[in-house]
């Protein structure tokens, strides 16, 4: 998702109610907690797809406003092409068996990331959820999907030196605001809590 496909800035749910307006989730450890079962990791994985849809409704009921899921990341393509395989389906299934309830419930769809490099049918799939879901307000589901820190700010970088060389932006305006305006978060609070369920203190490219 580039800049200019990002939304206004968001209201502040959490504010007043004692909980967080932005919780961010790296979901960690689903090989580790399926191998520590005998079990394969395509399981960990789908453990993870259920944990991950009772996090979204439990945030909903805490007044949270953003949730952002650290699904799929830019280094995820060095996994074996089954375990790849298995995950592509996973967002497939998501997609198709919760998009109703998470469209009933108010909440928006909004995809971090170069989602575009998966295959059309899924990119089909994740573009008809983001444009159902683009009116609600209630609450902001953000899936980090082919997503890297680094490659983000090196695309917001790339896009503010096209404006400066087309005359649109001169270099000295390029300040904090100017970079966050064109990274894939743009309108969106900062985290006030990073989680990461393996337990490890990495922040493995995320939301830099």
């Amino acid at each position: 998702m580039t800049s200019a496909s990002a939304s206004a800035a968001q209201p502040a749910p959490g504010e007043g109610n004692g909980a967080p307006r932005h919780v961010a989730i790296i979901m960690d450890g689903n090989g580790r907690w399926a191998k520590a079962r005998h079990l394969p990791r395509v399981a960990g994985h789908r453990r993870g797809v259920e944990a991950a849809r009772a996090i979204v409704r439990a945030a909903g009921g805490l007044g949270i406003g953003v949730l952002t899921l650290y699904a799929f990341s830019s280094e995820n393509w060095r996994r074996p092409a089954s375990e790849i395989s298995d995950l592509m389906s996973l967002m497939r299934r998501f997609i198709l068996s919760d998009l109703d309830e998470l469209a009933r419930a108010g909440v928006r769809l909004r995809v971090i990331g170069d989602y575009r490099a998966f295959e059309p049918e899924l990119v089909r799939m994740i573009d008809g959820a983001i444009e159902r879901t683009a009116a609600n307000r209630r609450q902001t589901l953000v899936v980090a999907l082919n997503y890297g820190a680094q490659d983000e700010l090196v695309r917001a970088a790339r896009a503010l030196a096209a404006q400066v060389g087309a005359g649109a932006l001169a270099p000295e305006a390029i300040d904090v605001a100017a970079v966050g305006a064109a990274l894939d978060t743009a309108g969106l609070p900062p985290p006030d809590l990073v989680i990461r369920t393996s337990g490890e203190r990495r922040l493995s490219n995320f939301l830099l």
